[in-house]
């Protein structure tokens, strides 16, 4: 089922001109401080907000995660100096929502 799902991704990143990065499965992404780089330690699921031991950096679980997960990708940027936000990119004809009638194509939610 994953690795069947994973290489959709790559290949439909691959049809359409897209980057697709992987990193390690047991990469410690939510038990390291995005801030300075200290490995706390493992800690139960139930913990979702924890306090950095080495600066104090009060960190929400996913999102310490998912800074840590851009890093390790490549893709976190500095604010000093650095252009946080990319430039617009426009998407290619097959990417689009939208028909030609202009009418937004909403796939599989009820009610819209």
């Amino acid at each position: 089922g994953w690795s069947a799902f994973v290489m959709m991704l790559e290949y439909k990143a691959a049809k359409f001109g897209r980057r697709f990065l992987r990193i390690g499965r047991f990469e410690p992404t939510s038990q390291v401080c995005s801030q300075c780089g200290v490995k706390d330690g493992p800690k139960p699921l139930h913990i979702r907000v924890w306090e950095c031991g080495a600066c104090g950096a009060v960190l929400d679980r996913d999102i310490n995660a998912a800074v840590n997960v851009a890093k390790a990708a490549g893709l976190a940027v500095s604010a000093c100096g650095a252009q946080v936000r990319p430039g617009l990119v426009p998407a290619q004809r097959g990417e689009t929502g939208t028909h030609r009638d202009g009418q937004p194509t909403v796939v599989g939610i009820p009610g819209l």
